[in-house]
């Protein structure tokens, strides 16, 4: 089943159509009429109250969907009710209410993915490959670029509600960044220096950040991140003694060893949200916690936080 009816749980609908394995039952949105809407594209039952739908259906695995907001209360009640989770990240707009719905989850012993993407895009995968297998080296420094019109019609209004979303750019943007980053290098943040700037028309929402981090490995990370006008692109480069490697988010990754970047093969692309579906199967057969757990959210999330801090005291933060 599936809680909210907005955007991104279109996105799930069309790749769990995809796979035999799967069937979606009911969906639920306090908006009625979408959640109608939705339901009739899919042949769904539809609901205005997900506790009513969990009841009713007793499904196996919820997909919440819903403003960040709202995920902590959604995801505690149907790990009490003894659902599997696909949750969208962030996991939950504080580390408070990270850590209560990990509880729920360990009481539960139910297992929850978070659908941190970026582990599933394909110049991801290609590049962590290569971190392992190619003879780069030693990773000395990377530098992420993220750029896009972060303030348009188009997003949802709660988005730039701080009390709704947690944030502005960074809390939405910049978790795909720190995620990202620890996915890639299997570490996790440890040190962060950060300054924000809020020159949007919505005084609450950062619309860009540039921060100095370290990961638990002591690599040095410089990410840049804007949402100002401009045009959008999504950079990755990451330095070795032996070389360097360029991944550019759904377009390439490049190579150089000697002094010249060169293109490399990448199989075509899947469904990112298909591959986290099978990911999350796979580990309710195997009763195990996927990569992307709860406390392995959980340190986006506080790694966001330490963003925020630091902008606000003028001094590096240490994650513990």
């Amino acid at each position: 089943m599936v809680i909210g009816a907005g955007g991104i749980a279109e996105e799930h609908l069309k790749a769990i159509t995809t796979m035999d394995s799967l069937n979606v039952i009911g969906i639920a949105d306090i908006n009625l009429e979408r959640a109608k809407e939705v339901a009739e594209r899919y042949h769904l039952k539809y609901f205005q109250s997900y506790h009513e739908m969990v009841k009713q259906l007793q499904p196996e695995i919820a997909i919440i969907t819903l403003p960040h907001f709202l995920h902590k209360e959604a995801a505690v009640f149907c790990a009490d009710s003894g659902c599997h989770l696909l949750m969208e990240k962030p996991l939950a707009i504080s580390s408070q209410h990270c850590v209560e719905i990990i509880e729920a989850v360990n009481r539960n012993q139910v297992i929850m993915l978070v659908g941190q993407t970026q582990q599933y895009i394909s110049q991801n995968l290609t590049a962590k490959a290569l971190i392992k297998n190619a003879p780069l080296g030693t990773l000395i420094s990377i530098q992420e670029n993220r750029h896009t019109s972060y303030f348009t019609k188009q997003r949802p209004a709660w988005f730039l509600d701080k009390s709704k979303s947690g944030g502005g750019i960074m809390f939405n943007l910049g978790n795909h960044c720190i995620d990202k980053l620890q996915w890639l290098t299997d570490s996790r943040i440890s040190r962060v220096q950060a300054s924000l700037s809020y020159h949007a028309d919505y005084p609450e929402m950062e619309a860009s950040a540039a921060i100095l981090m370290h990961t638990s490995a002591g690599v040095p990370c410089l990410v840049n991140l804007s949402g100002y006008e401009g045009i959008s692109g999504e950079e990755t480069v990451m330095t070795f003694t032996n070389g360097m490697l360029k991944i550019i988010n759904h377009q390439a990754v490049y190579i150089s060893i000697g002094g010249k970047y060169e293109a490399v093969p990448n199989p075509p692309a899947k469904n990112p949200f298909e591959l986290q579906m099978r990911d999350l199967l796979d580990c309710i057969q195997e009763n195990r916690q996927p990569y992307s757990s709860g406390a392995y959210a959980h340190s986006v999330v506080r790694a966001v936080e330490a963003v925020y801090e630091s902008h606000l005291t003028a001094k590096e933060m240490i994650i513990s």
